[in-house]
């Protein structure tokens, strides 16, 4: 059931979707589905047709340039990779098919054979495309980008500034290599992640961006929770036939722990403006715990050597 609040926000969006202006309200059935940052619904119609209503969250414009999320989506469509758009607002309203299958989520991919290769399939087609996206997703400069954002008195989980300066030493890692840049999704959440059993599609194109292709395989893996196991599916999936390089496995490793750490700032700017969807101070110290847990290991530390050495076999 639909509170007051939802049924307001739908009316006024309903208004300004051709597709959905000339249908009547009580003639729609209509489901909230979910969402951290934005409101989501399922739009049924009496042809039995689905359709899937996207609604930006409040103050998601301060982070989210609409603008390029409208053509990157439709160059990801345009991919194979994801859902045809159907329309994009100047207001960012979206409305895109419902698609068929399950929503992913850490359990789904543990249980459910093959998952991890179609998801790993499906980033590989995305990145070699050939479709240019707008903008660029460049992980220091979006670190800079939030600290900015909270200011110089926001609040910081302890030890952040520490891991925050430790890194330091990946970041001159990967710009001693650049790889070419490639269209990426750049927020690889299992729950954008829709699977039928025999294609894995990709939704919400929010961040996405040209960026280093093997962030959306360090990102997935730290969503995804996947295990050893499940990174070298991941890996056989993505490369097929040429195993990744030390270099290229090591770029995923360093991926896993600079995702945590710029989604802390991300968590940290949802706690600052109040987002209800969950406690993001604790979603923050979470992350930076793992963050901060895989680069003390001794091999992440090899792991930034074989990056800084370059793309070598083995």
């Amino acid at each position: 059931m639909l509170l007051p609040k939802d049924e307001e926000i739908i009316a006024a969006a309903l208004c300004n979707v051709p597709q959905l202006a000339t249908l009547e309200r009580a003639s729609l059935e209509i489901t909230r589905m979910g969402g951290l940052t934005n409101l989501v619904y399922r739009v049924r119609g009496v042809d039995g047709v689905a359709l899937c209503l996207r609604i930006p969250g409040e103050g998601t414009a301060a982070f989210v340039d609409r603008d390029a999320e409208s053509v990157n989506a439709a160059a990801a469509a345009s991919a194979g990779v994801a859902p045809e758009v159907l329309h994009f607002g100047d207001d960012g309203v979206l409305l895109m098919p419902f698609l068929p299958g399950d929503t992913m989520s850490p359990s789904r991919f543990a249980n459910k054979g093959g998952a991890t290769s179609r998801a790993g399939a499906a980033l590989r087609m995305l990145h070699t495309s050939g479709e240019v996206f707008v903008g660029t997703f460049e992980l220091f400069q979006q670190i800079d980008k939030y600290l900015e954002e909270l200011g110089d008195n926001a609040s910081m989980p302890d030890g952040y500034h520490d891991a925050l300066k430790a890194a330091q030493g990946v970041r001159s890692a990967l710009a001693a290599w650049p790889l070419p840049s490639a269209p990426c999704h750049c927020d690889p959440l299992c729950e954008n992640f829709i699977d039928d059993g025999q294609c894995m599609r990709i939704i919400d194109f929010e961040y996405a961006g040209m960026n280093d292709p093997m962030w959306d395989l360090g990102d997935f893996a730290v969503e995804a929770g996947l295990d050893a196991e499940g990174e070298r599916e991941l890996l056989r999936a993505y490369f097929g036939s040429e195993p990744p390089t030390a270099a290229e496995r090591g770029r995923l490793v360093l991926y896993k722990a600079m995702c945590d750490l710029l989604w802390t700032l991300w968590g940290l700017l949802q706690h600052k403006n109040g987002n209800p969807a969950e406690d993001f101070w604790a979603y923050s110290i979470g992350r930076l715990k793992r963050c901060r847990m895989l680069m003390a290991k001794p091999e992440f530390a090899e792991h930034v050597a074989a990056v800084r050495a370059g793309n070598v076999a083995g």
